[in-house]
């Protein structure tokens, strides 16, 4: 099947679609979503018919090429959506921006043949990626065995692929090999949702297996996940097949934006869970009137909202700043420095801890009611915290790296 063939048979389902459509669609869901917090948490993941809204709403298809039946916006888009999506619930948000997020890395690093074959004929992909390498890979003729299991695959429930990655340890250093296998040859394991995590339990973040599966080699590449150690200055099969300087693959930016957007609808959640205790409960001492008429009160909750206003801009920001170094690299050649992603991963990361300051601030200020068990305002904190807690947050970790690099000093783990 040739490239025009694809294109005519995979146009995008709504053409005229537009990214506030997609925006306002997302908040439209609101409360569906918050209504089946419980259920999606003790399940693990959302259920199939949010999932169907979630596919005819277009979500998936927001950072897809136009070649493959996708609507090609930019990333501020996207991420809109996730922050609308997360804001009826955190967890529901983390699982789809963890799915629908990758459709640029396929797009960017792939073959134009492994991308029909991916994409497919109805031009569906949901896929998590997990870039740290797990596993073992042995080399065959025409591919590679590959066995392992890889824990916190976010979205994985929902996925039509599984995106990967391990070492190959036939080259030293050995080479990382990120590779791509479709749905019905890995196996998803029950162990997410419930009480097993302190949040995010409905973010479908099941550990993946694969048995002995043969991936043939055109389902695999070889490039740097973080965009800052290979050569970009042929492009990529992405940029050249697409003409989109979006598709240039440089990840560091839109991955942790994929962690801080769920934690920005987390706290526009908490905002109005105490705006509503705010009108619903009483002050602790006399005169007892509703909390929205008391200083301390108004200011914590004007407090909150500031921290997420400058989140969410930092968030926004941040993924402009991604577009600019990309659009740079198509006028000029010059891609983005080490320094430049390494900025832009701490940019986002404090973004993050605005939003996080922002939940804790109201949790400990709602009163000892929002600490029992199947609150909303509970469920918040417990999200933020597992955000806290991700490796990918560690901020003072990662601000020497940022010194490093702007010192002119080998940064580390980026120079091995």
């Amino acid at each position: 099947m040739n490239v025009q063939a694809i294109r005519k048979s995979l146009p995008a389902p709504e053409p005229h679609l537009t990214p506030q459509d997609l925006v306002d669609r997302a908040a439209s869901m609101r409360t569906l979503l918050r209504e089946s917090q419980d259920e999606t948490d003790e399940r693990g993941h959302y259920s199939d018919e949010i999932q169907q809204k979630f596919i005819d709403a277009g979500f998936y298809r927001i950072l897809q090429p136009k070649m493959f039946g996708g609507y090609e916006f930019d990333y501020e888009t996207f991420f809109r959506v996730m922050v609308e999506i997360s804001r009826g619930h955190p967890s529901a948000g983390w699982c789809l921006t963890l799915a629908a997020s990758h459709a640029p890395v396929i797009a960017s690093h792939w073959s134009e043949a492994a991308q029909i074959e991916i994409f497919g004929s109805s031009g569906h992909f949901a896929s998590p990626h997990r870039a740290a390498p797990g596993g073992t890979c042995l080399p065959v003729e025409g591919g590679y065995i590959i066995n392992g299991v890889w824990p916190y695959s976010s979205g994985i429930p929902h996925s039509t692929h599984f995106l990967g990655a391990t070492l190959l340890q036939t080259s030293f250093p050995p080479r990382m090999l990120h590779f791509v296998v479709p749905r019905g040859q890995y196996t998803i394991l029950g162990d997410w949702g419930g009480d097993r995590t302190l949040g995010m339990r409905g973010s479908g973040s099941n550990s993946v297996k694969l048995d002995n599966v043969f991936v043939p080699e055109h389902m695999t590449a070889f490039f740097d996940a973080l965009g800052v150690k290979q050569d970009l200055s042929e492009g990529t099969p992405g940029t050249r097949l697409h003409g989109n300087p979006m598709y240039l693959g440089v990840l560091m930016g839109p991955y942790h934006a994929s962690l801080t957007s769920p934690i920005i609808g987390a706290a526009r959640a908490a905002i109005d869970e105490y705006r509503d205790i705010l009108f619903s409960q009483n002050t602790f001492v006399p005169p007892f009137i509703k909390r929205a008429f008391e200083t301390d009160f108004q200011v914590n909750y004007g407090r909150a909202i500031a921290l997420t206003d400058a989140a969410e801009g930092v968030l926004l920001q941040g993924l402009r700043k991604h577009m600019e170094y990309c659009q740079r690299w198509a006028k000029t050649g010059l891609q983005a420095s080490v320094e430049e992603n390494l900025r832009l991963w701490g940019m986002l990361q404090t973004g993050a801890r605005l939003a996080c300051e922002a939940i804790e601030l109201l949790f400990q200020t709602a009163g000892s009611t929002a600490a029992r068990k199947g609150s909303r305002m509970l469920r918040y904190f417990g999200d933020a915290q597992m955000y806290r807690g991700h490796m990918s947050s560690q901020y003072m970790t990662f601000a020497k790296y940022i010194g490093r690099s702007n010192l002119g000093l080998p940064t580390g783990f980026l120079d091995l």
